[in-house]
């Protein structure tokens, strides 16, 4: 059995993309389960069929190692999500601007 060095389990994108090998899954997505949500990491492998419990292992394991640098990617993918979502609520697509304006009709029916 050969064992793989920690690196070998990503693709390191770009310094704000960190995805796992043969995946679309960046490494963000294991440590919010892990981190924020107290999952377990048979509990990830299980919510994520494509990724298997050694590659949970390893993403938690090279945060563990690299516990500065990977709290800074986190910290940046929180703000950018923050940063998305407020920009949408500013600028809503065409078609939830819709949803919301029946949403609106339907509750002035109901209530009538």
């Amino acid at each position: 059995m050969t064992t793989k060095h920690i690196a070998e389990y990503f693709n390191f994108l770009s310094p704000s993309d960190i995805r796992l090998k043969d995946s679309r899954i960046g490494i963000e997505t294991i440590l919010y389960e892990y981190i924020d949500c107290g999952r377990s990491p048979e509990e990830i492998a299980q919510t994520y069929k494509s990724i298997s419990l050694e590659e949970v292992y390893a993403t938690i394991l090279y945060y563990l190692q690299n516990k500065e640098t990977v709290s800074a990617y986190m910290k940046n993918w929180i703000e950018h999500g923050h940063r998305m979502r407020e920009q949408q609520r500013l600028n809503p697509p065409p078609v939830s601007e819709k949803l919301r304006q029946l949403r609106i009709e339907r509750q002035a029916k109901q209530q009538a």
